[in-house]
């Protein structure tokens, strides 16, 4: 299973998120450009001493990494506010999956939706007063429930 963050904007959450994939042994993906410059120090302190033990790979555009990745469009599972493929607990994720995350501001753009709206998913969230998660919580919330199979 492997984590994509598409132009990611916060450098604590990419460290956060990263802190994540190394507890549970995933690749972390990063689609640029990112709102950061990787190498700073809020990535590392998000990670702490564990970012240098990331799984990372980068792609300069969401063309690139499906150049490169070749994923089949069942391995692909997209989180939005609003995904009309359900919950995130309707899918069964296969070991493989590419977990697919927009950046903090305006999610995920057209062009990475585009035809794959059945395959958007959302987490969801009782209250009327919040808008959206923290893209940190919301990825390790998905990632856990994707590999609940496998953690048990």
């Amino acid at each position: 299973m492997k984590v994509v963050l598409v132009t990611p904007e916060i450098p604590g959450n990419t460290g956060t998120i990263g802190r994540t994939c190394v507890a549970l042994d995933l690749e972390l993906i990063l689609i640029r450009p990112y709102g950061f410059d990787l190498s700073e120090k809020s990535v590392r302190r998000a990670g702490l001493d564990y970012w240098k033990h990331v799984r990372l790979s980068e792609y300069d555009d969401w063309a690139a990494f499906l150049a490169a990745r070749r994923p089949r469009r069942d391995q692909l599972f997209l989180f939005e506010d609003d995904g009309a493929g359900g919950t995130v607990y309707d899918p069964a994720y296969p070991a493989d999956a590419y977990l697919v995350f927009g950046k903090e501001t305006r999610g995920l753009p057209p062009e990475v939706l585009s035809g794959l709206e059945d395959r958007t998913f959302r987490l969801p969230m009782r209250s009327p007063h919040i808008r959206s998660l923290n893209l940190a919580n919301a990825a390790t919330a998905v990632v856990y429930q994707a590999m609940r199979a496998w953690l048990a």
